[in-house]
């Protein structure tokens, strides 16, 4: 066998191919990191079998030899503190970012990049901050750039949307993207449990961060977003785009509602196109029992998409955890390796110009589901019905939670699709009535 130069080189293999070599750079090995070299080590014979690519981990940068827990996974000459080591080094071919935050992995990627080193990221947050940037620097030198891990951690999403849906125009991407919130949901759906048990038990099992923040406010959900609607709609949806809401304001009140009515209650990241408008957006929502993402349970994800000539497809499965993300990463290093000179960009119609083509919507029109404390006496329900008519939203349905205590009671309307302005400002002259104790709860409901 030649010695390896850390460029291509052909080696016989013994089915007679030609087998190509590259070598790989990890920066930061910890969860997504170490499944990344453990995949590579236990599944490369396999993969060089099946797709003539061998892969080697060649260098893996750490920030501190003193407090990396994973060092006995490897062997410690492959470790360095020092990223100009890997990018000066001609021999790295890719380099997988796995660190996650802003700093330094922006700055990792960009030198990177501009070094014509092609980059595989599974750095959500990094990547819906910087997307313009790194593109920008990737086809400046030809070079790769790789972020299947971004978004449902094994599951093949940003693949399908790119490839397997290139003869549709996407109309609709709609999904669980964030196992931690699905799993509170989960436990308050089935469980009845309140936020802060449900918190507290996915904490201790290691489904969500002492500081939760980033998951149960739906951040997490929306740098994923930004990611699939940018792909699916071929239009740069930065975060700043993105109506955020997260699940720390709902409560057993609300569960008991969506069951009164057959639904359940998710977070989920919605993105529709139609013409040139768009709308995005991360909430909680109320979808029918029978609905497909219903029945998605636990830490699981599951996104669908709807193209105008397939109609709807939905992908399931671990959307994080190491291995899951780990494969997703494997996954990409082996297509960059297939197109190594031939890499894909994305293009954005609105590229240079926020406002080219694009209408982005920011009042939605969706069916709304809303629970007052009220006051019991004649008037109340002819002064909020008012007050919904003279913004032009419909009521659907109007049904009462619990029991009256001839005091007060707990009215639940359900409109019909209503815009979001008209709604906030019904909902505003409703909070003024004296008959009104409280607007106690507002979630959208996706059919």
């Amino acid at each position: 066998m030649p010695e390896k130069s850390g460029r291509l080189y052909p080696v016989e293999t013994h089915i007679g191919g030609i087998v190509k070599h590259f070598n790989v750079a990890l920066l930061g090995f910890g969860t997504v990191g170490s499944g990344v070299y453990r995949i590579v080590n236990e599944n490369g014979a396999q993969i060089a079998h099946r797709e003539d690519i061998e892969l080697s981990v060649s260098r893996i940068l750490v920030r501190d030899f003193e407090y990396e827990p994973n060092l006995d996974m490897a062997p410690r000459a492959l470790f360095t503190t020092s990223f100009d080591e890997i990018i000066s080094d001609p021999a790295v071919d890719i380099v997988v970012e796995c660190m996650g935050g802003i700093e330094p992995a922006k700055t990792f990627i960009i030198r990177a990049l501009e070094a014509g080193k092609t980059v595989v990221t599974s750095n959500k947050e990094v990547m819906s901050k910087n997307w313009p940037v790194f593109e920008k620097a990737a086809k400046a030198t030809g070079a790769g750039l790789y972020l299947e891990a971004t978004v449902g951690g094994g599951i093949p999403i940003i693949r399908t949307i790119l490839d397997s849906m290139q003869a549709n125009n996407i109309t609709r991407v709609m999904g669980i993207i964030n196992g931690t919130t699905n799993y509170i949901l989960t436990q308050m759906t089935e469980n009845g449990q309140s936020f802060e048990d449900a918190l507290a038990d996915a904490q201790a099992l290691g489904y969500a961060e002492a500081n939760p923040t980033a998951d149960v406010e739906g951040y997490d959900a929306m740098y994923k977003l930004s990611i699939l609607s940018s792909m699916s709609f071929h239009a740069h949806m930065p975060i700043e785009v993105i109506y955020r809401e997260g699940i720390t304001k709902l409560t057993k009140a609300d569960f008991e509602t969506a069951a009164l009515l057959d639904y359940r209650i998710k977070l989920l990241a919605i993105g529709k196109k139609e013409g040139n408008k768009i709308e995005v957006r991360v909430h909680p929502t109320m979808i029918p029992k029978t609905h497909p993402l219903a029945s998605v349970r636990g830490v699981f994800n599951a996104i669908f998409l709807t193209g105008h000539a397939v109609d709807d497809v939905m992908l399931y499965g671990r959307g994080a955890g190491c291995m899951p993300t780990a494969s997703a990463v494997v996954s990409d290093i082996v297509y960059a390796c297939h197109h190594e000179k031939q890499h894909k960009y994305m293009t954005f119609v609105n590229e240079d110009n926020m406002s080219s083509d694009i209408e982005l919507v920011k009042d939605f029109h969706c069916i709304y589901c809303i629970r007052l404390h009220v006051a019991d006496k004649p008037g109340t329900m002819a002064a909020i019905a008012a007050a919904f008519a003279e913004q032009g939203v419909s009521l659907k349905s109007v049904i009462q939670l619990g029991e009256n205590d001839g005091v007060s009671s707990r009215i639940t309307f359900l409109t019909h699709a209503a815009s979001e302005f008209g709604v906030n400002e019904a909902l505003k002259k409703i909070e003024s009535l004296s008959c009104v104790n409280a607007v106690e709860s507002v979630i959208r409901v996706e059919e």
